[in-house]
């Protein structure tokens, strides 16, 4: 079971155990994790499961879809290198040990 660190938009940060085949949303969420909205429960129609990956994490992720990287205008927090919708990253074993930061509001 993969092992999961979230940074926090407060500093801190949690790390989780995941369930491979959830999404990195579905696991924020199953922890109460604050920043993770998700108010369309995960379809990529909201972004506000907006995450930031580390290079080497994104690097090794599917690529974002057209329709990912359009919604990924419309984040609460400026976009940067590494934004993804947590919503559309699904949990294998190639997150075991990774740390995924989620995002203060602008």
């Amino acid at each position: 079971m993969p092992k999961i660190t979230f940074a926090l938009p407060d500093g801190k940060e949690r790390t989780c155990s995941a369930n491979e085949g959830l999404s990195l949303m579905e696991v924020a969420l199953q922890n109460a994790l604050p920043g993770i909205i998700a108010e369309c429960n995960g379809s990529a129609a909201c972004a506000t499961c907006h995450v930031i990956v580390e290079d080497a994490l994104a690097a090794m992720l599917d690529p974002i879809s057209e329709h990912e990287n359009d919604m990924l205008e419309f984040t609460a927090a400026a976009r940067q290198p590494g934004s993804r919708l947590s919503c559309q990253i699904r949990v294998d074993d190639r997150l075991d040990g990774a740390i995924v930061r989620i995002p203060a509001e602008a």
